[in-house]
């Protein structure tokens, strides 16, 4: 049969910690103790990616790469790196689990597919020992998919390479690229989709990429909302999403508009 059998799923800031904000706000305080202040956009800009490659893609940045010469005399090194991320991590872990809350919509969603038959993996920037926290935590709240694949899976090749999404369709039984979702709420996550040959979707209220909290949404009127809708779509569509959805409840009908393509013999990357 010529349908969907499974999506794959990023974590924060798609399925759990709306905006995305349990890294965001330790990397911008291990640069400010580095004495590089970094702005909000800077910190989310590699979002989804493994978070040692994230780092080295901000102090990559040409506005942060030049504050950091001027500071430093020199430019950043891998050992700049390495003491950046020995920074992150257990930043990051003391505060991991405040931030699993599922997304409104999500468990619902999730259900209702797999009701259908559909398969659930997930793909993350985080590695293993951070995703325990959210597994465990995100479990107790009510989500929790068939499986999850790490960077660590997968020899430290995270987003944007497409290895984490094969390792899911393997365990999983997927039996073609081409009857697989990915939905995220990166350029990482679509570029990842793209690499991988999957339907790639980004999800955009609650997103990294829109980058507000669910109280920041809430009190924007509906011109604000629809504007920073529109802005985050675009930046999607741009970096070669299929498609997009504004939340999660909007998936069903979205999988359902696929398989009515893939019964033409359309394919990813045919509505561009």
């Amino acid at each position: 049969m010529n349908k969907i059998e499974g999506v794959i799923l990023d974590w924060a800031g798609t399925a759990v910690d709306f905006g995305c904000f349990a890294p965001v706000n330790v990397f911008v305080d291990i640069f400010n103790h580095a004495g590089i202040e970094v702005t909000m956009e800077e910190a989310r800009g590699p979002m989804g990616m493994l978070k040692i490659d994230h780092i080295r893609a901000m102090l990559s940045m040409p506005r942060v790469s030049a504050l950091w010469e001027d500071k430093y005399g020199r430019s950043f090194n891998e050992q700049d790196v390495e003491r950046l991320y020995a920074e992150f991590e257990p930043a990051l872990m003391a505060s991991l689990s405040e931030y699993t809350d599922p997304i409104p919509g999500v468990i619902q969603t999730v259900e209702a597919l797999r009701a259908k038959g559909l398969k659930f993996g997930s793909t993350t920037g985080y590695t293993s020992s951070m995703m325990e926290v959210v597994v465990s935590n995100a479990r107790e709240k009510g989500y929790s998919p068939d499986y999850l694949v790490t960077p660590d899976d997968t020899h430290s090749l995270g987003r944007p390479y497409p290895y984490m999404i094969y390792r899911n369709m393997e365990q999983l039984k997927l039996s073609a690229s081409w009857k697989v979702v990915k939905v995220g709420d990166t350029t990482s996550d679509v570029k990842e989709g793209v690499q991988a040959g999957v339907w790639s979707v980004g999800v955009v209220i609650g997103s990294s990429e829109m980058g507000l909290s669910q109280e920041g949404y809430d009190s924007l009127s509906d011109s604000e909302k629809e504007a920073a809708i529109t802005k985050t779509k675009q930046t999607f569509m741009q970096h070669g999403a299929d498609f997009t959805i504004n939340t999660m409840n909007e998936l069903p009908q979205l999988i359902e508009s696929i398989n009515g393509m893939l019964a033409e013999g359309k394919r990813p990357g045919c509505v561009k």
